[in-house]
């Protein structure tokens, strides 16, 4: 038997009054009891209509099923954390999985929970699959409006060369998802009237959930941060958009896909007036670009960097948030006066190739670039962390090049003229004895 719809859908306007006068522990007790009272399938129709969380329900449901309440005065029991489950359900395979977090509920923890499935189960399952079809909710940390879980799939796709078609159900349709009654219902049904004390036992007691039909379920703990508040810039939703999604015909704003590859960026306009150059000149990354410095084909480490330039971005900016721990970026209001030149991301691409292909040191690097040698070295092991994540591999030179002469004369045998490196020498100073001279001794 179903949940009694008619008794949720008289208490849903009562318990819209009620929740907000009680603190956490008795709200949950109240949901937990309505959805008892509703029977099977009673935790997923309470959590519909109130919108509380369907784990707040379970949890309320089982407290009251198990006589372990919370003792009076607590609103939880003591060294009492929360746990998320974040679940996949596979239609062809009849399998569940489910990826129990321990922080927040954010569109990270819901894209990394696809990425584990992916990662544990599906990629062994489907070896030769190109495509992913995930249908959703409308609403949550997946939700059709959520920009992060946008680009938290984009960071996904480009790495796992999969396109990802997302489907998200119609507002207020939720019970439509199958996993709402294939697998949702069955780990409430296991867990029932049994305490969850830990972690452990909650991984544990959804991992023994199974059918008389087959299904299987896989849970694992995901005890990594997922903090609240991540924005996607306008500018960054524009670049997906332009780049990544692939709206459907039928209301883009539920059915769209995203790309592994990134298209070509569109057509910017008429080209803005040249900025002027800086006093070292920075090194034509084209004469670079050639299949016997990169031993890609012609143009190839510009490609590869276009590829890479949107899980760059998703790198770089959780990166920063987490350097920041939320706070707005400060940026010093004083110009830069140095006479470097600013090294590219595709700059950066190319000087992760060079140095994989031919063992070039940072500091031959920095003298073909223009730039300082800290920089060339905090930059190489990131890039090639994204290289790896891509499965790009550079194939090696037939020698390795240790001095930027070396690098010079090497591209010379093959028709490639390279430019003297930049002058690094700082000027000179003046001669602080008014009667010393140039020529002086």
């Amino acid at each position: 038997m179903g949940a009694d719809a008619e008794l949720v859908d008289l208490m849903g306007p009562q318990l819209e009054l009620l929740l907000p006068q009680l603190d956490e522990r008795s709200r949950r007790l109240v949901l937990g009891a309505v959805a008892r009272a509703a029977g099977d399938g009673g935790i997923g129709a309470v959590a519909q209509v109130t919108g509380a969380s369907w784990q707040t329900v379970a949890n309320g449901a089982g407290e009251l099923a198990s006589g372990d309440a919370v003792a009076p005065g607590r609103v939880r029991r003591p060294g009492g954390g929360k746990a998320i489950p974040y679940g996949v359900y596979d239609l062809g395979d009849d399998s569940g999985f489910a990826s129990v977090g321990t922080d927040h509920d954010t569109a990270a923890f819901a894209a990394e929970s696809v990425r584990r499935w992916w990662q544990a189960l599906g990629k062994a399952r489907y070896p030769g699959a190109a495509r992913m079809l995930v249908t959703c909710d409308a609403g949550g940390s997946n939700g059709y409006r959520a920009r992060a879980w946008k680009a938290e799939l984009a960071r996904f796709a480009a790495v796992s060369g999969l396109e990802i078609t997302i489907c998200h159900f119609p507002p207020g349709t939720s019970k439509w998802n199958k996993i709402e009654h294939r697998l949702f219902c069955h780990i409430t049904r296991t867990w029932r009237a049994r305490p969850l004390t830990s972690y452990e036992v909650v991984v544990n007691t959804i991992a023994a959930t199974t059918t008389a039909a087959g299904l299987t379920v896989t849970a694992v703990l995901d005890a990594g941060r997922y903090p609240v508040g991540a924005q996607v810039s306008d500018a960054q939703m524009k670049e997906l958009e332009d780049r990544v999604l692939a709206r459907h015909g039928f209301h883009g704003d539920w059915n769209y896909a995203i790309l592994p590859v990134p298209r070509p960026a569109p057509d910017p306009g008429p080209a803005p007036a040249p900025a002027p150059q800086p006093s070292r000149p920075a090194p034509e990354l084209a004469a670079l670009d050639q299949p016997a410095l990169t031993g890609l084909p012609p143009g190839g480490a510009a490609a590869l960097a276009a590829a890479l330039a949107i899980p760059h971005a998703a790198y770089r900016a959780a990166r920063l948030h987490a350097r920041l721990r939320g706070r707005p970026r400060k940026r010093a209001d004083k110009p830069r006066n140095d006479p470097r030149h600013k090294m590219t991301f595709p700059g950066h691409v190319l000087a992760a190739i060079l140095h994989q292909r031919f063992a070039l040191p940072a500091r031959t690097i920095a003298a073909l670039f223009g730039c300082d040698r800290s920089t060339i070295a905090h930059e190489l092991p990131r890039t090639a962390e994204l290289l790896a994540a891509t499965a790009t591999t550079i194939p090696p030179a037939p020698l390795t090049l240790a001095t930027y002469q070396d690098l010079r004369d090497y591209a010379a045998g093959h028709g490639i003229t390279l430019p003297a490196p930049p002058d690094h020498t700082p000027p000179a100073r003046h001669a602080s004895n008014p009667r010393q001279t140039a020529n002086s001794p």
